[in-house]
């Protein structure tokens, strides 16, 4: 490998072996048997920020246990879910471009096109945003296969 590959392969392999601790229960990222590990997704569109849910308000889509920092948060996620789940289950949007699947970190996000995206690390992240329009396009003709049925 030359240049920096070497560091991505390994840093790829320790998010895939990462991962193994995380669920794919209903192919949503779960982290301690919550969705995005807890972390609110509505927050991410009205405060532009990851802020940590709490179990005060949370509710069950697509077999996972999702955590919102408010009630309001809450409802406006059980009104429209597909509008603020992240993509790919919460799962690391540059992996699924590569038909992988890895976790995520709360702080590695951005959101496109009124969609919210999840990456491995910030690093990753960086490596996402070079071609953010072919990784998705690459992510989501893989992510049907990632997950076998």
């Amino acid at each position: 490998m030359k240049g920096t590959d070497w560091r991505l392969a390994v840093v790829l392999m320790l998010g895939l072996a990462w991962s193994m601790g995380a669920a794919a229960e209903g192919r949503i990222f779960t982290r301690d048997g919550l969705a995005i590990g807890g972390t609110d997704p509505v927050a991410y569109f009205t405060q532009g920020q990851p802020v940590q849910g709490s179990p005060d308000y949370q509710l069950e889509w697509r077999d996972a246990t999702w955590q919102f920092a408010s009630a309001e948060h809450r409802d406006r996620f059980r009104a429209d879910p597909e509008a603020y789940a992240p993509q790919y289950g919460g799962w690391c949007a540059w992996a699924a471009a590569r038909g992988e699947a890895a976790a995520t970190t709360p702080e590695a996000w951005k959101i496109v096109d009124d969609r919210l995206y999840l990456n491995y690390s910030r690093w990753i992240q960086w490596r996402w945003e070079a071609d953010i329009p072919g990784h998705i396009e690459a992510a989501d003709e893989h992510w049907p296969d990632i997950f076998p049925q």
